[in-house]
């Protein structure tokens, strides 16, 4: 996989985000050291994501729940 580092940010819970375009995986790695992918992310929400003001609250919103996941 070649992932791509999401923008330096600041969150309370999450220590860095990082999305694959070619298998549509996102990987959120928390601040207390848990990692988890998500799968069929599209571009267009790993984008909105980059974007967002608060990674915990998108994250809540928009990936948990909507897509499949695994603890890496």
């Amino acid at each position: 996989m070649a992932f791509r580092d999401f923008a330096s940010f600041t969150s309370s819970s999450i220590q860095a985000l990082r999305y694959d375009e070619e298998t549509l995986v996102l990987q959120v790695i928390f601040n207390n050291g848990g990692m988890y992918e998500y799968y069929d992310v599209s571009a267009r929400v790993a984008e909105e994501f980059d974007r967002s003001e608060s990674k915990g609250g998108f994250l809540a919103a928009n990936v948990k729940g909507h897509y499949r996941y695994s603890r890496v």
